[in-house]
């Protein structure tokens, strides 16, 4: 530090080197001391500043736009009964959880069981008459082998030999009517036994009844529904997507949702339909939504926002938003080299989380200061946190 302006503020008026100032010299002289010291004191401590660094990485970047969707149930739909007759019996009410297979409604099953005695009945009876043609069949066949062994006797008789063959063969033939008819038979019993499991209406899959079409005592013709069912735990999201987006969305391409509570879920591209809307200019796309953890009660064709691609994804280099400095309206940021921070203007694009899109200005690798980097000067002197 100098002493000129002491020197030129001050007033010697004895001999020696006691200085003599007077009280307007003294401040002026005062205030050049301490400008000279906050000037010098930052150039001092950025010898050796303590900063804190981050790499300029490259990453994929997929630009996003919302599309309003839908929560669509992959199994809705009536549920009929197979069979005529009246309800007996109603198991459920609007609202009420089911499982697949659990009984729904059961009809009046008395008729059905009287018919299906019947066909046993008569099952019994084919039966019993394809026993009576085996046993005659066998008994010809007898016949014919005790002539066959007479051919070289005298007592041999061509003409009943004859006869007896012809015998066989009707009683074969008999013998195939009767089993035919026995096969008749069953297939009437399996059909009235399949009659009278229809009685018991039960549900195709896991769902919620959210209709009934009918009451206890009401008679039902086949495919007359009874109640409505909603597989609300098969969930998918179908959305109207504008064409020009759409080369984003191959199958298994994964996206963002939100729900209407504001929690954030993934979902995939199952697949997209091959049908445009001319008036919109867009086509529907299935979504299979992962649900992670607890969430909302969810409905068909409840809203869904879909954060879907605005192009296809691309590399692109990026630096940590943190540092980004704003000086005389541009933004630097400082790259480390050789123990030095070296001040350097950039351009950014479009922000990727924490980190910013690198338009121009850095290469790849390159270590540029996060922390610290506030009160720092092109060409200080720097300590990067974490190495020796």
């Amino acid at each position: 530090m100098t002493l000129s302006p002491l020197l030129a503020a001050a007033d010697v008026r004895r001999p020696g080197w006691r200085l003599i100032l007077s009280p307007t010299r003294a401040l002026l002289a005062f205030a050049t001391l301490l400008a000279i010291w906050l000037t010098a004191a930052p150039i001092a401590a950025q010898e050796a500043a303590l900063v804190r660094v981050d790499k300029v990485t490259r990453q994929v970047m997929s630009q996003t736009v919302p599309v309003i969707g839908r929560l669509v149930a992959r199994q809705a739909g009536e549920v009929s009964a197979r069979i005529d007759g009246p309800i007996e019996t109603f198991l459920v009410e609007v609202g009420d959880r089911v499982e697949a297979g659990q009984v729904i409604a059961v009809l009046n099953r008395d008729s059905l069981k009287a018919h299906r005695d019947i066909a046993a009945s008569q099952l019994g009876e084919m039966r019993a008459e394809l026993a009576t043609e085996e046993a005659e069949e066998a008994l010809a066949r007898q016949e014919f082998q005790r002539l066959e062994g007479l051919k070289k006797s005298a007592a041999f008789s061509q003409a009943r030999h004859e006869d007896s063959r012809q015998t066989v063969a009707i009683a074969a033939a008999k013998v195939r009517r009767a089993a035919s008819a026995v096969a008749s038979a069953e297939a009437e019993l399996r059909l009235h036994d399949i009659n009278l499991s229809y009685t018991e209406v039960r549900a195709p899959y896991d769902g919620v009844v959210t209709r009934r079409m009918s009451e206890a005592g009401t008679y039902v013709g086949i495919g007359d529904p009874l109640v409505y069912l909603i597989a609300d735990r098969s969930l998918e999201i179908e959305a109207d997507v504008p064409f020009q987006r759409l080369t984003g969305l191959t199958p298994g391409t994964r996206v963002a949702l939100t729900l209407d509570d504001g929690t954030r879920h993934e979902a995939s591209v199952r697949a997209t339909l091959p049908s445009e809307n001319p008036l919109t200019r867009t086509r529907a796309v299935r979504f299979v939504p992962r649900f992670n953890g607890v969430v909302t009660s969810l409905a068909d064709a409840q809203s869904v926002t879909v954060q879907v691609p605005a192009g296809r994804a691309q590399e692109v280099l990026t630096v940590h938003k943190d540092a980004i400095v704003r000086h005389q309206g541009k933004e630097i940021v400082y790259v480390v080299k050789d123990g030095s921070a070296e001040s350097r203007p950039i351009r950014v694009g479009e922000a990727l989380g924490s980190r910013l899109e690198v338009i121009e200005g850095l290469a790849e690798g390159e270590a540029v200061v996060v922390r610290g980097n506030e009160r720092l000067l092109p060409g200080a002197k720097v300590i990067v946190d974490g190495e020796s």
